[in-house]
């Protein structure tokens, strides 16, 4: 099972799965980066990593998506995470409640 790491906005995202990234894969793991133009099959691709960036925003659209889907074709996170971190956690709660 793969872990999420959540952050604020895309640049976080995209900046940790490159600097940090490189950490995991020294360990062996494998990273993926979720970003708001990517397709379906991608996402899924990034889902399958064993350690997967994105923004609280595509994590609660994917997550919606999926549940709207007719067929499992149509879902992004085939697996639940071993866990999820939340980077900035106070960031996106204020930034949440704002709008």
């Amino acid at each position: 099972q793969g872990s999420l790491v959540v952050t604020a906005n895309e640049y976080l995202a995209r900046r940790d799965a490159e600097t940090v990234g490189q950490v995991h894969r020294f360990l062996g793991l494998s990273v993926g980066l979720v970003q708001a133009e990517m397709e379906t099959e991608d996402r899924r691709d990034a889902y399958d990593a064993d350690v997967t960036y994105l923004t609280n925003a595509e994590l609660g659209f994917d997550f919606l998506r999926d549940n709207l889907a007719l067929t499992s074709d149509g879902t992004v996170q085939l697996r639940q995470p071993s866990f999820c971190l939340v980077d900035e956690a106070d960031s996106i709660l204020i930034d949440e409640a704002r709008t």
